[in-house]
């Protein structure tokens, strides 16, 4: 199974908090959608 490279997460601009990608491209004002680098996990 392929995993993807990217995530999205939102974040409010004011407070830095994280919130629901869903929320964050409804508040644009306020909310900013970023693009972030998901790293791969080490097995054990």
């Amino acid at each position: 199974m392929a995993r993807s490279k990217t995530k999205k997460i939102g974040q409010d601009a004011k407070s830095g908090k994280f919130v629901p990608v869903k929320t964050a491209k409804k508040r644009k004002a306020t909310a900013v959608v970023e693009t972030i680098k998901v790293r791969k996990t080490k097995n054990k």
